[in-house]
């Protein structure tokens, strides 16, 4: 099964992820953990990527396209995945079209969001107060859109994802219809 995970940062798709890949026995895959590793690289794009991660600002779609698509080539992938973090863009989702089954929308809000990311003890570089809220309002702007186009092809399912962790996952596991 290919699945997608979609949710403002701090929704808690990590955590999903992680417990769905064991679940299902496929590998959990984040867009955002491809680009810190790449941005870590003494390269002209690692350079480039960390700069544009550390202002909050979304990567651009082909790059993005470029690298996740390039990914999911790998054999790990073949028979399925939970990716977190793409498509972020309707251009993207257009161009992943059938790249997916179902799109799990973790929905919480901004103050939960907030709240949730400032209680974290890893303090990554990208999570300054001004990084977070470009990316919160960034989500509002081109990742909503993106739910749209998922639910119009009847592939989208929602969950309240400011419920316990266990919940949240026993929500998906039924929407899923997973035993």
């Amino acid at each position: 099964m290919k699945i997608v995970l979609v949710g403002i940062q701090g929704a808690g798709k990590s955590t999903q992820g992680n417990l769905l890949s064991e679940k299902l026995k496929v590998p959990y895959l984040s867009s955002g953990h491809i680009f810190r590793q790449m941005a870590q690289e003494k390269t002209p794009t690692g350079r480039w990527l960390k700069e544009t991660i550390n202002a909050g600002a979304l990567v651009p779609d082909d790059m993005t396209l470029k690298v996740v698509l390039e990914y999911l080539q790998k054999p790990e992938y073949k028979d399925g995945y939970i990716l977190d973090g793409f498509p972020r863009t309707a251009a993207q989702a257009d161009v992943f079209n059938g790249g997916v089954d179902k799109v799990i929308f973790l929905d919480v809000s901004d103050k939960e969001a907030l709240w949730r990311i400032s209680g974290r003890h890893d303090n990554r570089e990208d999570e300054t107060l001004t990084a977070i809220r470009k990316r919160i309002e960034m989500f509002h702007e081109w990742t909503m859109p993106v739910l749209g186009y998922y639910e119009a092809q009847k592939k989208l399912i929602r969950v309240d994802g400011e419920q316990e962790v266990v919940k949240v996952f026993a929500d998906i596991c039924k929407k899923l219809k997973l035993k």
